[in-house]
């Protein structure tokens, strides 16, 4: 009969896994986001990921297991950036619905989430979303918790929109629309609008539509492009 057990070997800390897995998946979405930036979603694969990750294609396959996995999260990762973005903008600003409206129509025209990588890679997945279910139920669901914000705060400054022709709905569905066409006409032709020239056009439409707070709007415009 054996005397002693044998010692057991000491595994890893949870903790440590937990933090390692999660570095090595986002050391493997920042790699597929750069492939996709400049070699586009059809050429970019789990073996170039991971080569551009500096891991193995074996490493992709444990954390992805497909390329569409990857996509999909690359996508979700993006997504979660860009959200925490807009909650953060929302939070800081004053509670007022006009002051909220306008930091969040503002905070899609930052440079840290408006800027030329991140506008290419909305654009190669939304020429991507009518052929991918995944990709549309992920857009579907982030865009849509975003409006219904947006609509909120609309319905709550409804007194303040003075011409007859606006809604809050009408108001919510151009808000939405314009930064999803501004975004798309930066990318297309870059020299055409900056941050700068499209954040002023925002700032205008609200003017328009809030003309009693044009002073608070451009305020918040100037102090988001200083000169």
């Amino acid at each position: 009969m054996q005397q002693a057990q044998e010692k057991k070997r000491p595994g890893r800390p949870k903790g440590q896994q937990t933090e390692n897995t999660s570095r090595r998946r986002r050391q493997l979405i920042e790699a597929a986001i750069d492939s996709i930036v400049e070699h586009g979603m059809s050429a970019t694969t789990l073996a170039t990921v991971a080569k551009s990750a500096g891991l193995s294609q074996g490493a992709a396959v444990f954390y992805f297991q497909t390329k569409e996995n990857l996509l999909v999260e690359t996508l979700r990762y993006h997504y979660q950036e860009y959200q925490d973005l807009w909650q953060e903008e929302l939070e800081k600003a004053p509670d007022d619905p006009v002051e909220k409206i306008t930091a969040l129509v503002l905070a899609d025209l930052d440079p840290k989430i408006c800027n030329p990588r991140n506008l290419t890679l909305w654009n190669s997945f939304w020429g991507e979303v009518t052929a991918r279910p995944r990709f549309a139920k992920l857009c579907d669901d982030f865009d849509r918790e975003r409006y219904s914000i947006i609509l909120r705060l609309c319905e709550g400054a409804a007194a303040l929109i003075q011409d007859h022709v606006w809604s809050p709905a009408s108001v919510a569905d151009t808000l939405d629309t314009m930064v999803d066409g501004l975004w798309v006409r930066m990318h297309i032709t870059p020299d055409f609008l900056d941050n700068k020239a499209s954040s002023l056009l925002m700032a205008r439409l609200l003017v328009s539509i809030f003309p009693t707070r044009s002073e608070q709007i451009m305020a918040r415009h100037e102090d988001k492009n200083p000169v």
